[in-house]
């Protein structure tokens, strides 16, 4: 468990120290030097650790200090670098390596993206690209599982990716248009995806049902020609988080929220899970991936 641990130097001067185990670190992370500053901060802080303070005559303004820093709150996650990945072009459409998702204030990076099309006659047709981005925090998260697994066995696993479509972060898809399709087309397939995944799981109920009838209700009156996108933002607690867009870029401001934790989960599955419609995409999410989860698991 990361450790905080806070140490008051001089009268008007506090250090603070970080340590994922013990024994404690001699150097001081952070120094801050300005006690104005220090005595008007307001803001919850937590610390889980405290070094003894020496007895002396100035305790008073040690414990001082201590007792306003006390006030803050350490989250760990928080001190977190996001991973470094690169941008992937699918089908002349850019996918970033980081972005900030509709309906979320976390940061995302790019998990994988690949193309999702049909095998019709003799050609495979491609009818969208789509971008997998997941919260900073995955990486800490999945890393602990599947660190030792190679981009193959990734690949193959329907529990690597059941991981991350349940898995207790944030994430993002960009589902963007290499061919015109209307909402009521997109939302029809993907509705089928999804009833189909809950039917052979046993867990169809009425308000799956409902959630349906308003998903489709979203897209019912949109049209998307080539180039524009489709967002999705699913939170841990059961919400998907519906926007638009219809250029390469990424709104602010949501379009729907539906709040059905089986619904946001079976849309990201329809894409990556076991009869997911972009194999490209799995492989592109494993083959990153199992970089990061190995860098990440040697932490």
């Amino acid at each position: 468990m990361l450790r905080a641990q806070l140490a008051a130097c001089v009268i008007d001067r506090l250090c603070l120290n970080y340590s994922k185990a013990f024994p404690l670190p001699t150097h001081p992370s952070i120094s801050i030097f300005n006690l104005a500053y220090l005595t008007t901060l307001k803001t919850p802080f937590y610390l889980s650790t405290f070094q003894t303070i020496p007895q002396s005559s100035l305790l008073s303004n040690y414990t001082t200090k201590l007792t306003l820093i006390s006030q803050f709150h350490f989250n760990p996650s928080s001190s977190m670098a996001p991973p470094t990945v690169t941008t992937v072009e699918v089908e002349n459409v850019a996918f970033p390596p980081t972005v900030k998702a509709p309906g979320s204030d976390n940061a995302f990076f790019l998990g994988g993206a690949g193309v999702r099309g049909l095998q019709i006659q003799d050609n495979f047709v491609k009818f969208t690209a789509i971008g997998i981005y997941l919260q900073d925090n995955a990486v800490s998260s999945l890393s602990v599982k599947w660190n030792s697994k190679t981009p193959d066995e990734l690949t193959e696993s329907v529990e690597f990716f059941r991981d991350i479509v349940t898995g207790p972060f944030e994430k993002f898809m960009q589902v963007t248009m290499i061919l015109p399709l209307t909402g009521q087309q997109y939302a029809e397939k993907v509705s089928e995806n999804c009833v189909a995944i809950w039917k052979s799981l046993g867990i169809y109920t009425d308000e799956e049902e409902k959630a349906i009838e308003k998903f489709v209700s979203v897209f019912k009156d949109e049209t998307f020609p080539p180039g524009s996108s489709i967002l999705f933002t699913v939170l841990p607690q059961g919400s998907l988080v519906i926007s638009f867009s219809k250029d390469a870029s990424i709104p602010e401001a949501e379009t729907a929220i539906i709040e059905n934790k089986l619904l946001s989960q079976a849309v990201l599955e329809s894409m990556i899970g076991r009869n997911g419609v972009s194999p490209a995409a799995k492989q592109s999410l494993a083959t990153r991936l199992s970089e990061l989860l190995k860098e990440g698991g040697g932490n």
